[in-house]
């Protein structure tokens, strides 16, 4: 897997998208920002990761999602909807 600074990727366990920020032979250090907005760096070996292209369409997406399964309810305060299966 041929990666460079900047390149997105996650671990091939799953997770979050991590961005490359520098790699040295098979280790590569990443970072990401945690779920409280926090930034972590790690040096990860390179046979950890796996390389994963980010749509950002699938954000606008989720969040047209989330607005359609909405309703307003008498007290005008929004609630989700259930799907049907």
């Amino acid at each position: 897997m041929e990666l460079k600074p900047g390149d997105v990727v996650m671990l091939k366990s799953g997770g979050h998208p991590i961005t490359v920020v520098e790699i040295d032979e098979d280790k590569v250090a990443c970072l990401w920002m945690g779920t409280d907005g926090d930034l972590f760096r790690e040096t990860l070996p390179l046979v950890a990761l796996e390389s994963t292209e980010l749509d950002p369409e699938d954000d606008e997406e989720e969040g047209d999602e989330d607005e359609d399964n909405e309703e307003e309810d008498d007290d005008g305060d929004r609630k989700k909807k259930r799907k049907a299966a």
